[in-house]
């Protein structure tokens, strides 16, 4: 038996065993898996019913457990498989499952590939009622392996076991890893991690034994108690390597020695920070960031431009295919030398700055002022001059005084975080009606229905996928709208 089937057959439950012993539902046998929905589920059908199918591929023949019975549709995940599906593939990671980070590893790539750009398609046309012209062939990732550029790992003093340690006589609970799906409090432990490349994972493992031989206190998160919180690791294209400790409180002789110890142990760590964080949640945007030793950035590179990357910095995850998206975006956008460009939640200004030498001036808007700070830096780190950033919701800051100060925008770029744009601040793109917009988006459900608030006055004229997330359901998407006339 593959370590495929043992995973699906054995593993998969352990996040359901709750809702069963509410209400048993019945087990439904041999249903052919058809399709893949959003969020990575897969889909069967009975009696036209539609059927959300956890960890299967289409092609597979299965018994479902049912978990969850709604009107529209049935969910529940696979307990038999009668026969693999031939589009599987066997999945490289030995956390593949129980992490639930890269779902989509039993797929080969070209099958994700297909699948999101029929995410995308089905998005702009069911939710959004657009008539779409030839959708552009999904842009893949170079690397499927190793792309990402940042990790946050959360230490736990009770980790996620599997069945083998569950059944050992001997449980080491401490672990550095993923949480669980589902389960806030379970940590998964991890041993190697495809997504970051070296020395991510020594670092990981130097940290955790380190703690472990030293008897420091790992974080328990449903006591919220402990010494060892999260551990976060930055990479560059440089080279650059900047690694954050978080702890839950100060104790400054361990503290010092493991950060000793680790700028010992890794040379390379061009910047070390520490936190104390006490709060109930993980997030450190709030809190004081302490540089221990080195910079306190490092340097990114995209291109002939340099960014440089601070502890709370925002910025694309995916390096090498940031800098392809970013090449498309400029490409549908095709600004002219007298062009005036805004930059709509422009992050850390990396697109703003990405286009700028082509534009004669881009304005970039982002809600936080941090955020904007380091656009300016960048700005000034390159060597240009016609980017201007302003901090504000966008709502409040685009309006008609805005725009009669800095310019009519001919291009209008705009790449929201998930939940996509706020209604106003669609309103007033239609009010402005600049030539084109150009929508990027990380959630095409939420790019469709803005866009569709969009079509009386645009039509939409490209559509360019691009994955951004080798093995997993997400996928990015670029929409060029063209004013009407």
């Amino acid at each position: 038996m593959t370590s495929q089937a043992i995973y699906l057959l054995l593993s998969l439950p352990s996040k359901f065993r709750t809702l069963r012993k509410k209400k048993k539902l019945p087990l439904l046998e041999k249903l052919e898996i058809t399709d893949i929905a959003a969020e990575g589920k897969s889909i069967a059908r009975l009696n036209n019913q539609v059927i959300f199918v956890s960890n299967a591929v289409p092609g597979d023949i299965v018994d479902v457990q049912l978990i969850r019975k709604r009107k529209s549709f049935l969910e529940g995940y696979p307990v038999h498989f009668h026969k693999f599906s031939s589009r599987r593939a066997e999945p490289f990671c030995s956390h593949f499952g129980t992490c639930g980070g890269c779902k989509w590893q039993n797929l080969p790539y070209e099958e994700q590939l297909a699948f999101k750009q029929k995410q995308v398609i089905d998005a702009l046309e069911r939710i959004g009622k657009i008539e779409l012209p030839k959708v552009d062939p999904i842009l893949g990732s170079a690397e499927t392996k190793f792309y990402r550029n940042k990790l946050e790992f959360t230490f736990s003093s009770r980790r996620w076991l599997t069945k083998e340690e569950m059944d050992s006589e001997e449980k080491q609970m401490d672990g550095l890893g993923f949480h669980i799906p589902g389960r806030f409090d379970k940590v998964l432990d991890i041993d190697t991690c495809y997504l970051q490349r070296d020395p991510s994972n020594a670092i990981r493992l130097f940290v955790k034994n380190y703690a472990v031989d030293k008897q420091l206190e790992f974080f328990d998160l449903r006591k919220q108690e402990g010494f060892l919180r999260t551990l976060i690791i930055r990479m560059a294209e440089t080279g650059e390597l900047m690694v954050i400790v978080v702890f839950f409180y100060e104790d400054e002789t361990n503290r010092v020695k493991l950060l000793d110890a680790l700028r010992k142990e890794f040379s390379g760590i061009t910047s070390l920070y520490y936190v104390i964080n006490a709060k109930a949640n993980d997030t450190i945007t709030d809190q004081e960031l302490i540089l221990h030793h080195g910079k306190d950035h490092i340097l990114e590179k995209m291109g002939d431009l340099q960014f440089k990357v601070g502890p709370k910095s925002f910025y694309q995850t995916n390096s090498k295919q940031a800098h392809e998206l970013y090449k498309k975006v400029s490409e549908l956008a095709a600004i002219g030398a007298s062009d005036i460009v805004y930059d709509l939640y422009t992050g850390t200004g990396t697109i703003a700055n990405f286009v700028a030498d082509k534009a004669k001036k881009v304005i970039g808007i982002e809600s936080v002022s941090d955020a904007i700070e380091d656009a300016k830096m960048n700005s000034s780190l390159n060597k240009i001059s016609n980017t201007e950033f302003f901090a504000g919701d966008i709502r409040d800051v685009l309006n008609p005084a805005f725009v009669e100060k800095h310019g009519f925008p001919n291009v209008i770029i705009t790449d929201p975080p998930r939940t996509g744009m706020h209604k106003d601040v669609v309103e007033e793109i239609c009010k402005i009606l600049p030539e084109k917009v150009i929508y990027v988006s990380c959630n095409p459900a939420t790019q469709a229905r803005d866009i569709q608030l969009m079509t009386e006055y645009y039509n939409v004229t490209r559509v360019q996928p691009v994955d951004m997330f080798p093995h997993t359901h997400h996928v990015e998407n670029i929409a060029l709208l063209e004013r009407k006339q």
